[in-house]
């Protein structure tokens, strides 16, 4: 794979993210490895996430990178846990998620 742009890497990173959320939540329907499309797609979009998340890593700092893959990955996956299966809620766990977001946009702006 060819060596990114910042811009690109960034875009690249943040897909590698959103590929995290998706086998994050792709673990509950799983039901442990048992059920094959549930997990055909969870390992894919292991993958794909780790693939694209090594490839950022051409251009981008490793630990800036890492920080914000995994920040995204906890960030989309505590929403969507809040909505497809009703965990909480509370205002301090928002104001939780609200300060990794945080510290994602912090990163991306401190990183050239």
């Amino acid at each position: 794979m060819p060596t990114l742009s910042p811009a690109a890497a960034w875009a690249v990173l943040l897909v590698a993210g959103l590929c995290e959320v998706v086998w994050a939540i792709g673990l509950k329907y799983t039901e442990g490895f048992t059920r094959l499309l549930p997990s055909a797609w969870t390992l894919a979009a292991m993958a794909v996430s780790m693939v694209l998340l090594a490839w950022s890593l051409k251009t981008l700092p490793v630990g800036t990178a890492y920080a914000v893959w995994t920040g995204i990955g906890a960030v989309g996956t505590a929403l969507l846990g809040m909505y497809l299966f009703n965990e909480s809620r509370e205002v301090a766990r928002l104001v939780c998620i609200g300060l990794i977001v945080a510290g994602i946009l912090g990163l991306k702006l401190v990183t050239k």
